[in-house]
């Protein structure tokens, strides 16, 4: 067994034209992005699967642009996500998991399920929809985490839950979302989104090597001991896991340069 899981950390998504100049090369063609963005950080988190739907040739094409060991996170799909009662979206997971998602092969990363603001903490509804979010497909593993967003998460039942079915809260570095740093996967899922364009790399240098601390402490199986959890009296078996930290929202014009200074960092460069 290795000591410690790989940290892998980057930004949502590849096209935003501020990066044009500032990240990516003068003059670099949009077609060469992803190639380009996949060469300078070991992962990315895609936001279009949000908002629709992809066929198979798509992801065959993102997996051909980008090198050997890199990942793609996704977002699940809203129409999941975004309605009253969660145990009736079976039908719309299923849709998302065999829209030819595994083509991604062995770069296809965690799917992340973003929950609403307004979204309240119902213990039964939301093990309904745990239980709806199938563990492979087309004989690839899959690893899921949940972004929850309203306060009413902040209990010890939610990271039981979230235990039971081996997936991963995500933790929010966020101005008002809840912080939860429990760990409950086999993976650590962070997003960091309190960022500054005024920042050459989104956040202080200070923050980043604290950030840079945190995600080797997960990486070798442990809390860190300076984030609040929902449940401190319970610890999660302590082994190695992989961690994806990603620089989100705020400060994006800067969060490539954020995520490259982390992965500096965490590389002892």
């Amino acid at each position: 067994m290795t000591a410690s899981g790989k940290i892998r950390a980057g930004m949502g998504g590849w096209t935003f034209e501020p990066w044009e100049g500032t990240f990516y090369p003068e003059k670099l063609s949009k077609a060469k992005q992803l190639t380009f963005a996949s060469s300078q950080v070991p992962a990315i988190e895609v936001n279009g699967t949000y908002y629709s739907g992809f066929k198979e040739p798509t992801f065959l094409k993102w997996a051909s642009e980008a090198p050997d060991g890199f990942v793609f996170t996704l977002k699940g799909n809203r129409f999941v996500t975004n309605r009253r009662v969660l145990a009736e979206s079976g039908e719309s997971v299923t849709r998302f998991v065999t829209q030819g998602i595994t083509a991604l092969g062995d770069k296809l990363g965690p799917i992340l399920w973003q929950m609403a603001p307004t979204k309240k903490f119902d213990h039964d509804d939301f093990e309904a929809f745990l239980k709806l979010l199938p563990e492979k497909q087309d004989s690839i593993m899959l690893r899921h985490a949940v972004e929850v967003r309203h306060p009413s998460f902040v209990v010890p039942e939610f990271v039981a839950l979230a235990r039971k079915h081996n997936v991963a809260i995500v933790y929010a570095d966020h101005a008002t979302y809840p912080a939860i740093a429990d760990v409950t996967g086999d993976f650590v899922y962070a997003r960091l989104q309190t960022g500054s364009d005024d920042n050459p790399d989104c956040y202080a240098p200070k923050a980043l090597d604290e950030w840079a601390g945190r995600a080797k402490t997960w990486a070798q199986g442990g809390v860190p001991a300076d984030l609040p959890r929902a449940d401190p009296s319970t610890d999660a078996p302590v082994k190695p896991r992989d961690v994806f930290v990603f620089f989100i929202t705020e400060g994006k014009v800067r969060a490539p340069h954020g995520a490259i200074a982390l992965m500096k960092r965490v590389n002892g460069g």
